[in-house]
């Protein structure tokens, strides 16, 4: 992940760079694409060292002009996963607290607050975040590993942070308030590495029986 985000940040004059952190929020925070775009600086804690926190309330969902109400390709929606008017609260390590602090300091911030924009102001649409993985996904894996499922979505993203934190040992309940959703879809979905780890789980096994 972090060799695609290297190349993520590569592609064009400004383009990626200017998502590169975007893309850290979903793996390093556990964001959903939505929830990416629409982050307010507001919303972030961003220590000058050690880990940092975000704090939301509603997201932009990208759903389509005909399925929002006001005709516009976003729509409000509350985090998933929570009761209505819940704050969810997600800890992030230094990388991504590095990520966003760099962010703010070459870009700013659109008007009513929010760390990515385009060009215009405008809300990214999920288009331009897979053009813009597809691109890196060349640069950062061999022919191989493109042709592979690994990390061909944005949302892929969200499943290798939810996966590193089960991996590094912390609580599937704790990890599953913090993704924003139940500890059984945790489990059924999202808990599992995308690319394996099958020799590190043999080596603990092996360990275990002596």
């Amino acid at each position: 992940m972090r060799q695609l985000l290297d190349a993520i940040r590569s592609i064009g004059k400004s383009q990626g760079s200017r998502l590169v952190a975007l893309y850290g929020c979903m793996y390093y925070g556990m964001l959903r694409p939505s929830e990416a775009v629409s982050l307010r600086l507001d919303e972030c804690e961003l220590p000058s060292a050690g880990w940092g926190c975000l704090e939301f309330r509603e997201v932009r969902s990208a759903a389509g002009r005909e399925w929002t109400d006001d005709g516009q390709v976003h729509e409000l929606r509350k985090p998933k996963g929570g009761p209505k008017n819940s704050v969810r609260r997600v800890p992030i390590p230094p990388e991504l607290v590095g990520l966003l602090r760099e962010h703010v300091r070459s870009y700013g911030t659109a008007p009513d607050g929010r760390l990515f924009w385009t060009y215009r102001g405008g809300i990214y649409q999920p288009s331009t975040l897979w053009q813009v993985l597809r691109k890196a996904r060349t640069l950062a894996f061999s022919a191989a590993v493109v042709a592979s499922p690994l990390a061909r979505r944005p949302y892929d993203f969200r499943h290798a942070g939810v996966s590193w934190r089960i991996n590094a040992g912390a609580p599937g309940p704790q990890v599953a308030e913090w993704a924003g959703h139940s500890v059984e879809v945790l489990y059924r979905i999202y808990a599992h590495c995308i690319d394996g780890d099958d020799e590190r789980w043999y080596k603990q096994m092996e360990d275990f029986l002596g």
